[in-house]
């Protein structure tokens, strides 16, 4: 006896991919490099410096002077004395002129011009200490730059970029299937007879 049997084949789908990959190219040229840079120019200046020495005080300590400083002296002195002497003798004319007053003018001017004058005297050096005067004036240095600006004439390459973009295709490569087959069966309105 044979059984009736219900036979079923199925195909499954199957898609087909196709890929193209994208291809990019980047190329740098590279820049054109114009620089320039003047050289610094430097200038110094020097300023000499100086020692003065001044001795003059102490050559004239040692009474060691010259010929015009001894008149310049000489003269100086005179011109004191001539003053002083004015001077006392204006004062001894007004001692007499006023005799009628107690005392003995007389004796006391001869007794006063005839003693010699007191002299006073102290420890000294010869020559006395700082009397050589010293100025020194030191070197100067006059420093200046003349910086000149880098001249910067330098040009940027853009990039060349090359791009292709990718591409995906899609297709059915096999489409689904059903097929469904009967055996032993007979298919009467909306039944199945079995063949015996």
């Amino acid at each position: 006896m044979e059984f009736p049997q219900i036979r079923i084949q199925s195909q499954k789908a199957q898609i087909a991919i196709a890929t193209t990959p994208p291809k990019q190219t980047i190329e740098q040229p590279p820049s054109q490099l114009d620089l320039k840079q003047a050289k610094a120019e430097l200038h110094i200046e020097r300023i000499r410096g100086g020692l003065t020495i001044d001795q003059t005080k102490a050559w004239e300590s040692m009474d060691l002077k010259p010929i015009s400083k001894r008149i310049e002296e000489a003269a100086e002195s005179g011109y004191q004395d001539w003053l002083e002497g004015i001077a006392r003798r204006a004062e001894d004319g007004r001692e007499l002129m006023e005799i009628e007053h107690k005392g003995n003018p007389l004796a006391e001017q001869a007794k006063r011009n005839s003693e010699p004058p007191e002299h006073q005297f102290n420890i000294g050096f010869i020559p006395p200490y700082f009397s050589v005067k010293l100025h020194y004036e030191p070197d100067r240095l006059k420093i200046d730059w003349d910086l000149h600006k880098a001249e910067n004439h330098t040009k940027a390459q853009k990039p060349i970029i090359d791009y292709r973009p990718g591409n995906v295709s899609v297709q059915m490569a096999q489409y689904p299937a059903l097929k469904i087959d009967f055996v032993h069966l007979k298919y009467k309105g909306i039944h199945y007879e079995q063949e015996i």
